[in-house]
């Protein structure tokens, strides 16, 4: 068979696809995309602009944006939420889903399935709970703001990579995987927090209908059901229906997300096969024109996209969306709050301020340690415990969920306090934890170099 020849005009490698103009500006959007700490960045830069909005001239208009009605009415039927509940009730949704994805392939892929190992992130993780949500209650038992506990349990996931990330292969890798597994973790509390403590009023009819969709989803899986458009349509009936039930509709993406299956359709051997069989079915024509068939080429097509599992393709798809879009813009969204020194000084803002800054690392290394002691986990040898502290004072930048939490939990009155409570201890967290592994970084070079 006459080799087809690869025509001067076509920009890039010949092994390689074609290149095109304008691939010099997306492609390093796309290595961009691709680094998951960059979103941080865009975080802390909306959550920078909503603080300066919030207290600038523009403040009363930036801030009553949030509030301004969206939706849908027909006769007596209403369906209206304000800006901010659609991006929070939503939106969010989104980001919930993509949670319950990275939880899903960490226990049935990741590190979440050597046990004794995940027993380290989760007993660090369940003291990371507990110890913060007392600490507040201990400052705010009998208080107004005393139903807002579950402010002070999550872990911005976002925030501790792009802090890890400064460090680059310096940092244990084993404290990379404790702090992610940790976070993981801290999100599946987060979500039963969300689930359980601050629903509104049952309404179980509709909680059989959210039932019966997340049955027609399992089976759609099980029959191959492939398009995602079908799964979108029969999602969103089944978060209409969880929102009507009085449980929170970010709820939707969690089990969604659970759901997902982590086999893959093709296998790798089969997707060798059908590859090798793309070259055969080349031919060069009379013309000395090039083709191929165009069912072998379908078919390989689909080959490659099944050879990876729908909660890996899935994360591929939305990880770039949430963290670039969703979260930036439910940071910008509710990180706004007028800076008051009067709020600073009360004890919700302590409450919030000391669960996260001193309950985080102190219960984290606390339930780590006697999980070690007890046999219950084992602790990697290059994880001493000054690193695990180190991660745990970076496990106190709680950001995105507990502003969430807070919206749900505290009165409009009340809310303020416990965002500044948030930001200044987020802030205060990643700042010391840098600090630390910046100091325990510097102390094993020198010792390595044999000055100390």
């Amino acid at each position: 068979m006459k080799k087809a020849a690869f025509q001067p005009h076509e920009r890039g490698h010949p092994t390689q696809l074609p290149k095109e103009y304008i691939d010099w500006l997306t492609q390093p959007i796309t290595r961009f995309l691709r680094i998951e700490a960059a979103a941080g960045s865009v975080l802390l830069f909306f959550t920078i602009l909503a603080l300066v909005l919030s207290n600038s001239p523009w403040a009363e208009t930036f801030l009553s944006l949030w509030d301004t009605p969206v939706g849908i009415t027909a006769g007596s039927v209403e369906f209206e939420r304000s800006l901010r509940e659609w991006i929070n009730d939503g939106l969010m949704t989104l980001f919930f889903f993509l949670v319950a994805l990275e939880i899903k392939r960490e226990i049935v892929l990741g590190e979440l399935k050597k046990p004794r190992l995940a027993m380290l992130s989760i007993t660090g993780a369940v003291g990371g709970m507990l110890i913060p949500a007392s600490l507040y209650l201990a400052f705010q038992l009998g208080q107004p703001g005393q139903n807002g506990w579950g402010i002070v349990m999550a872990t911005d996931t976002a925030f501790v990579i792009a802090c890890l990330t400064l460090f680059g292969p310096r940092i244990p890798k084993s404290l990379r995987v404790f702090i992610l597994s940790l976070a993981i973790i801290d999100d599946i509390g987060a979500i039963v927090v969300v689930a359980v403590g601050y629903g509104e009023d049952i309404h179980f009819r509709y909680i059989g209908l959210a039932v019966i969709g997340f049955v027609v989803v399992k089976i759609m899986a099980v029959l191959g059901i492939r398009n995602i458009a079908v799964y979108l349509l029969v999602g969103g009936l089944i978060w209409l229906a969880v929102d009507a039930s009085g449980v929170h509709p970010t709820v939707t993406g969690v089990i969604l997300g659970l759901l997902t299956p982590t086999e893959r359709w093709v296998s790798e051997a089969r997707l060798l096969t059908i590859m090798e069989c793309v070259v055969p079915s080349t031919s060069v024509s009379q013309q000395g024109v090039f083709s191929i068939d165009r069912k072998v080429l379908k078919t390989a097509e689909a080959a490659a996209r099944e050879g990876l599992s729908p909660v890996e393709r899935l994360e591929m798809l939305l990880h770039p969306w949430v963290g670039f879009v969703v979260m930036p813009l439910f940071a910008f969204a509710n990180a706004g709050v007028p800076i008051s020194f009067s709020d600073m000084s009360g004890s919700l803002y302590m409450a919030v301020f000391a669960g996260l800054v001193v309950g985080k690392p102190v219960g984290i290394v606390l339930f780590s340690g006697l999980a070690v002691c007890t046999g219950l986990a084992i602790r990697p040898p290059d994880l001493r415990w000054p690193y695990l502290f180190a991660g745990g004072m970076l496990a106190g930048i709680g950001f995105t969920m507990s502003l969430f939490i807070a919206h749900l939990a505290l009165s409009p009155a009340l809310v303020n306090a416990a965002k500044l409570g948030i930001l200044s201890a987020s802030l205060f967290s990643a700042l010391m934890g840098i600090a630390l592994l910046s100091w325990l970084l510097k102390r094993d070079d020198l010792h390595n170099q044999g000055e100390i």
